[in-house]
């Protein structure tokens, strides 16, 4: 998947950020004291299992923000496919540099590796239907800037970045509002036409409201199983977009893609990845 990231401008911030908590308040005293001033070196940040690269230009940034003199060569590109044993990355010049900013560059290349190998995973299982996987909010604080970036290298989308993009309507505040008719006529009424609506439903009663109603972009079908997502795309018919979310898991998503949802949303894709083994040899 060809993908341009993010200005690393604006990815600096958060990871000076980490940078500083792992630099503390004196910095690295054990390369300040068992590394010689003026030793130089070459590391190789190597892949050590099969994965779907991200993270590469975080990394970059957390040991240029080091030391701006160090020469970062990326030998793959996040959203590329990696297999164990290949280097995708060489650090070269100060050793005491490199040591400095290895744990923050690997921490963050580990886990969005992560996020990118089980995206792509995800995806596989719905490939041969129009099914799109996205993720959700459910990411580190702090850091769902690059775990949804992640997502997007490991061929899926993205949902909502904030609760400030778009109108989603969940069962709470449909309880707190009265009902499916009151919060969708605010939202018609409210709402800029630039804002999408989106609102979540878990029977089919309540899709057949939600469509009489009418005000919504996308109709979010939580929790069931997989005849009654099947049921609920059939009386849908086309007139919105639909989402399937809840008890999404990967034994699992292809069976729902072929119910013929638009749209499938997984919080595992962010928040029980598990990290993947990266090194950096010297």
């Amino acid at each position: 998947m060809s993908f341009s990231n993010l200005p690393d401008l604006v990815l600096e911030p958060m990871i000076k950020a980490a940078l500083m908590e792992d630099l503390g308040s004196y910095g690295d005293v054990t390369t300040r004291t068992v590394i010689p001033d003026g030793l130089t070196y070459q590391a190789r940040l190597n892949a050590r299992e099969d994965a779907v690269v991200s993270g590469m230009q975080v990394a970059a940034i957390a040991f240029r923000l080091v030391d701006p003199s160090l020469e970062v060569s990326a030998h793959t590109q996040d959203g590329a496919a990696c297999r164990k044993g290949d280097t995708l990355m060489t650090i070269s010049g100060s050793a005491a540099s490199i040591l400095s900013g290895e744990r923050v560059a690997l921490n963050f290349a580990g886990r969005l590796t992560g996020i990118a190998t089980q995206t792509a995973a995800f995806v596989e299982q719905t490939k041969g239907t129009s099914a799109r996987v996205t993720c959700t909010r459910k990411t580190t604080p702090g850091l769902r800037m690059v775990e949804k970036l992640a997502v997007l290298h490991g061929g899926g989308f993205n949902h909502r970045y904030s609760l400030s993009d778009a109108i989603l309507i969940k069962d709470n505040h449909i309880a707190a509002a009265g009902g499916i008719r009151q919060v969708l006529d605010a939202a018609k009424a409210q709402a800029s036409h630039m804002m999408a609506v989106e609102i979540e439903v878990d029977r089919l009663d309540q899709v057949a409201e939600v469509l009489e109603v009418g005000g919504a972009s996308v109709v979010l079908l939580d929790n069931m199983d997989n005849d009654t997502l099947r049921e609920a795309v059939s009386m849908v018919d086309g007139r919105t977009r639909t989402e399937a979310s809840g008890n999404v898991t990967l034994d699992r998503i292809a069976s729902i893609a072929a119910t013929g949802v638009d749209y499938i949303s997984s919080g595992a894709l962010t928040h029980s990845v598990r990290t993947v083994d990266l090194g950096l040899d010297f």
